[in-house]
């Protein structure tokens, strides 16, 4: 029975389609997989803000002392001298206190990520190691149950039993949980996308793997050890959800960072023949900081590899975008040509399935839904039988998965994606009408974007609205609906916007009204930044998307200095740099005066190509430069 399980799982996990699931050429897993940092001894603390700000922090971060553990070692102490977490959370039934000879067995493990740095990966190593024999081989029977389809399941009642064998056939003797000499492990990935009740406290008391309760009572008494106290548990989560599990019931806590930057070049190495084209994207993706540290997210990865491939031309000669809107933008465009190639059979018309995918992106978006079932669609006024024909004519965009339960869940590949969506689909709305979308999300926080009269009435809102949020949700959200805005961008989409609609705006207002607010948020006039200078640095980012060099200057007339701040290459900092000007300042401007201060030499921080560009703003409202 064990060999018939294993041979089930290795049938299951062996391949892996990136970027895809039904569609597409399976690549063998060992072929493409590459060791994920999974940090020792990371914190309880649930991390709420915004999954790319969290990304482009620890970019900046200093390696933890802890050595990188691999996903088959999560359950293993690297030494006797680790500091186990429970020194930071009550001890669980799992736990047996230690002496001193005694290590602390570590029973569960939470392993943290955000969406696409490799969790679900990491998860099916894991089971083709041990199904393949190579690690792992003290425990009997692993049991992957993914949350998104116990979802499916959450109106039944069942008993521990048969929801093994409801999922896996081939586990039928029930001898597998009542013998004592049995060593099982569980997998519950995706914590964030449980839509179960998990009340840890409420919950009836259950200790017979026989005895029928609701699905969450199940999972919740796994998890505190009334059920099998010897099985291992290893749940995954994006950081925000990890909050539903209480740390008491916690041995270990783990991140998954995903690819550091010799990962990133290994990556487009082999995911690109070319090599030219290869160490082009290299080159390219670290002259553009936002990007490069976008592609510690290994599905960030793939999107750029897969546009920088498709915009090349024969020659090897490549456009590459410089911004998170042009990387997206190209991607889209990628995909509905795809769609319209291979395709022909299906009548959907681009302006329709974006339109679909764009409000069930947005509306669960505020939801913080990445995973959306039937009623979810039709809610969006998506028949689920047309689901089925968008994710077999995009599914680089949109996928759907059949699972062990047989039920089907939806999803867009990754966060971004959605975000980007999202944000198309009110650009496109407000685009298309120019008028008070009252149609649209009436109770909804967001539906103020509805009711703008002018793009830069637009923009105010989604920025306000971005700095208000408490977690950072809608920063990335903001860059890209501002990042629209820019004519460039626009004509890319030129099949998707209406006739009529004008594309000659100007942007400056926009970027005025970004600058004002990193300015209140320097002067302290503002009690919106609840988040330190992290919605700060958002902002410069929002510059950055509207092609404006990220500086913000500022004339004091009184004192007789000009104020500079700008976001600092390489780092998760702005640097104010301020000078004494006078009515004839301006009429000369002289670059090594911006390089070099009498507080501190600045040179080795940046270089003069570095402070040139930063500065175009100011030297080019200059009579004269040197």
């Amino acid at each position: 029975m064990q060999q018939a399980h294993k041979s089930h799982l290795l049938k299951k996990f062996q391949c892996l389609m990136e970027g895809l699931t039904q569609q597409g050429i399976p690549t063998l897993l060992r072929d493409i997989y590459r060791d994920l940092y999974i940090p020792q001894g990371g914190t309880w603390g649930v991390n709420e803000e915004h999954e790319v700000r969290q990304i482009e922090r620890a970019s900046w971060r200093e390696a933890d002392q802890d050595r990188p553990v691999k996903c088959s070692e999560v359950f293993e102490h690297l030494s006797k001298q680790v500091k186990p977490l429970s020194e930071q959370a009550k001890p669980s039934s799992k736990q047996v206190e230690p002496s001193s000879t005694q290590v602390k067995p570590i029973g569960i493990v939470l392993t943290k990520g955000v969406a696409g740095i490799g969790k679900t990966v990491s998860v099916q190593k894991l089971i083709l190691d041990w199904a393949e024999g190579t690690s792992n081989q003290d425990v009997d029977f692993i049991f992957p149950l993914p949350f998104r389809e116990l979802n499916l399941m959450k109106e039944k009642s069942i008993s521990l039993v048969d929801l093994v064998k409801h999922f896996f056939s081939d586990v039928k003797d029930p001898r597998v949980f009542t013998s004592s000499e049995k060593k099982h492990m569980f997998i519950f990935d995706g914590l964030d996308e449980c839509r179960l009740p998990l009340n840890f406290s409420l919950n009836p008391e259950c200790c017979d793997v026989s005895e029928s309760v609701p699905v969450d009572v199940l999972l919740t008494n796994l998890i505190k050890g009334n059920l099998l106290p010897s099985a291992l548990i290893w749940i995954t989560t994006r950081p925000a959800a990890a909050r539903l599990i209480p740390p008491e019931c916690v041995n270990r806590v783990t991140e998954i960072r995903g690819f550091n930057d010799q990962q990133k070049e290994e990556y487009f190495r082999k995911k690109l023949s070319d090599e030219s084209l290869a160490s082009r994207i290299i080159a390219h993706l670290k002259s553009s900081r936002s990007l490069y540290i976008m592609c510690h997210i290994p599905v960030f990865s793939w999107i750029s590899a897969t546009v920088v491939e498709r915009t090349s031309d024969g020659s090897g000669s490549v456009e590459m975008p410089r911004t998170l809107t042009q990387m997206y933008t190209h991607f889209l465009i990628i995909q509905l040509t795809n769609k319209n190639t291979k395709y022909t059979e299906h009548e959907v018309r681009d302006e329709e399935m974006i339109s679909k995918l764009g409000k069930l992106a947005f509306q669960q978006l505020e939801k913080g839904n990445l995973i959306f079932y039937d009623d979810d669609l039709r809610e969006c006024g998506i028949d689920v039988t047309e689901a089925s024909v968008y994710s077999g004519v995009c599914t680089q965009i949109f996928k759907e998965e059949t699972g062990l339960y047989q039920g089907r869940v939806f999803s867009f590949v990754h966060l971004s994606i959605q975000e980007f969506l999202a944000a198309l689909y009110v650009f496109l709305c407000f685009s298309n009408s120019r008028r008070n979308m009252s149609g649209q999300q009436k109770s909804s926080q967001l539906s103020a974007l509805f009711r703008a009269a002018t793009l830069q009435d637009l923009h105010k809102t989604a920025v306000d609205l971005a700095l208000e949020s408490r977690n950072g949700h809608l920063d990335l959200f903001l860059r890209f609906l501002l990042g629209l805005s820019l004519e460039s961008n626009q004509n890319l989409l030129r099949h998707l916007m209406p006739q009529n609609s004008s594309q000659s705006q100007s942007s400056e207002p926009t970027v005025q009204l970004v600058k004002r607010n990193i300015r209140d948020y320097s002067n302290g006039g503002s009690n919106r930044y609840q988040s330190g200078s992290d919605r700060q640095i958002n902002l410069y980012y929002c510059l950055n998307e509207l092609n404006q060099h990220a500086v913000v200057e500022h004339i004091d007339r009184s004192s007789g200095e000009l104020s500079i701040e700008m976001l600092l290459p390489g780092q998760w900092e702005t640097r104010e740099f301020r000078f004494k000007t006078s009515a004839e300042y301006l009429k000369r401007f002289d670059l090594q005066k911006y390089i070099k201060t009498p507080e501190m030499d600045q040179t080795e921080l940046l270089s003069p190509d570095d402070v040139l560009q930063k500065l175009t703003d100011v030297f080019t409202s200059s009579t004269s430069a040197q």
